[in-house]
């Protein structure tokens, strides 16, 4: 059976096309399927807790962008039974540029009906936490946070977000444990990265495979208001990696410790305090690619 799961906040205009769509090639193509309206937040992980608990064969269909993928990869009880799938229609849809799913929904569509699941891989946390994209503390949550504020619901409000939080940041004091080392970093960020971008467009994960066993870790260490401009124009040209004070690599387990209180985000999703102690799961979660 294939479960259709959407953000009733989606359930009007274009978005709203978009699923009818969907659903009228489910039909042609005689796919059952049911649709799941979200009510509130953290109920598309209950709904596909219960979905995927029963030892029935499932396809999860995620109508909606990171957020909804990260709900959703949560509430996952049984990955031999179930598949995820992903129709694009949220804000940044940073996961669907990693996995090259169109954003045109009849292309989406059409790589569920005629396709089959290969396994990907993403972030699991000591903690339990998933995520499918990205994670990161620093200047990446302070950018989510400027983002969140007000009704602004373009993709250029992570742009408009991220230039003020280069402005306003204050880089901090965290240790950095990875491939074997342990480093004391004054820094801005601290990241791990499945997919190759965030923020709707910000490729912070250069070489970055959602299906290589490996994780890319990004550290930014200090960078003075004077460097600011020329880093800014390096990270949004996709080059992250010549900036002097970036490090980049790929790791199959990281962990970041903050002295303090902290925040860190998960596919765009806020946590407070966690242990930011991550790895790349492989050969589990199986999901519908090009």
């Amino acid at each position: 059976m294939h479960h259709l799961i959407i953000n009733e906040m989606h359930m009007k205009g274009k978005k709203l096309r978009q699923l009818n769509f969907v659903r009228k090639a489910f039909y042609r193509a005689g796919i059952k399927y049911i649709l799941h309206i979200t009510r509130h937040k953290g109920h598309a992980r209950e709904i596909v807790k219960e979905l995927t608990s029963d030892g029935e064969q499932n396809v999860i269909v995620a109508c909606g962008g990171d957020g909804t993928l990260h709900e959703i990869l949560n509430g996952f009880e049984n990955f031999e039974n179930n598949a995820l799938a992903l129709i694009p229609v949220g804000t940044g849809n940073d996961f669907a540029a990693s996995a090259n799913i169109p954003l045109k929904t009849k292309k989406a569509v059409d790589i569920i009906i005629n396709g089959t699941p290969e396994y990907i891989d993403f972030i699991q946390f000591s903690s339990g936490l998933r995520s499918i994209n990205a994670v990161g503390m620093g200047i990446d949550v302070d950018v989510l946070k400027r983002a969140y504020r007000g009704n602004n619901a373009k993709k250029s409000k992570y742009l408009q977000a991220l230039v003020a939080s280069l402005a306003a940041f204050k880089s901090y004091n965290f240790t950095a444990k990875y491939n074997g080392r342990e480093e004391e970093r004054f820094g801005l960020i601290a990241a791990l990265g499945n997919g190759r971008q965030i923020g709707g467009g910000i490729k912070l994960f250069n070489g970055a495979a959602i299906s290589d066993g490996y994780l890319n870790l990004v550290i930014a260490d200090y960078i003075s208001k004077f460097s600011t401009i020329g880093a800014f124009i390096k990270l949004m040209a996709g080059k992250p990696e010549k900036i002097r004070q970036v490090t980049s690599v790929k790791t199959r387990a990281a962990e970041f410790i903050c002295h303090g209180n902290y925040t860190i985000q998960a596919d765009g999703e806020l946590y407070e305090n966690i242990p930011f102690k991550a790895h790349a799961e492989s050969g589990k979660l199986k999901f519908y690619l090009p």
